[in-house]
């Protein structure tokens, strides 16, 4: 008897990215991708229906619903269904929040493909997966006592906490409503929130701030 394949499912507003990690995953003997999804929506719509995942395979940064609110509600819905992050962010800056949110790993869309499949084998067991340096870096965290460097961060919502990420990366208010689809008005409001829950002066706080909270999580 052949043994059964764990089903995937992929969540990314990238069409030509999920073909690609679909042709990847499809090659492997012992998984397959039986659904995608270009949002957070669709993804929830598709589990409602009834249709069966082992592991949801999703980035962060939809175009809808934020990825991290998707797992939450993905959870609500199944509690146990694993998914693991695949995303361009920087696995400093965002996997401890991805994990907090419920997700069981974190992997960059910059790692090879051997890279991947061995996370999904990872979590599809039972594991978290997470980079050696961001293992390393978490567990350093525990050992010292420092479980919560950031605790002003963790209020933001995760529109804001993505706003937050892409201010420190370099990126102006059109920019940003350009890359997440937003208006610049939604944005400008992002920012005077994130402003009034880190207390921050202005914006040149916020400039200053966010920089130099991506360069410590790098």
């Amino acid at each position: 008897m052949l043994a059964l394949k764990a089903q995937v499912m992929l969540v990314d507003d990238h069409a030509m990215l999920r073909h690609g990690m679909a042709m990847l995953i499809n090659l492997e003997p012992d998984m397959e991708v039986f659904a995608e999804a270009g949002d957070g929506d669709e993804a929830l719509a598709t589990l409602k229906a009834g249709h069966h995942a082992d592991i949801v395979l999703m980035d962060v940064s939809l175009k809808t619903l934020s990825g991290f609110e998707v797992i939450k509600s993905m959870h609500n819905l199944i509690p146990a269904l694993p998914v693991l992050v695949v995303s361009m962010h920087d696995e400093g800056a965002y996997a401890e929040r991805a994990l907090r949110a419920g997700a069981r790993g974190y992997v960059m869309k910059q790692e090879p493909g051997e890279v991947l499949v061995s996370a999904i084998r990872e979590v599809l067991k039972g594991n978290v997966y997470l980079s050696k340096q961001m293992h390393a870096r978490l567990l350093n965290r525990v050992a010292t006592g420092n479980s919560e460097p950031e605790p002003l961060i963790n209020s933001l919502t995760p529109s804001e906490f993505e706003v937050l990420h892409l201010i420190g990366s370099g990126h102006s208010s059109q920019e940003i409503a350009r890359l997440l689809s937003r208006s610049i008005k939604t944005i400008e409001t992002h920012r005077f929130n994130i402003r009034t829950k880190l207390n921050l002066r202005d914006g040149a706080d916020l400039i200053r701030y966010a920089t130099h909270w991506i360069s410590e999580a790098q």
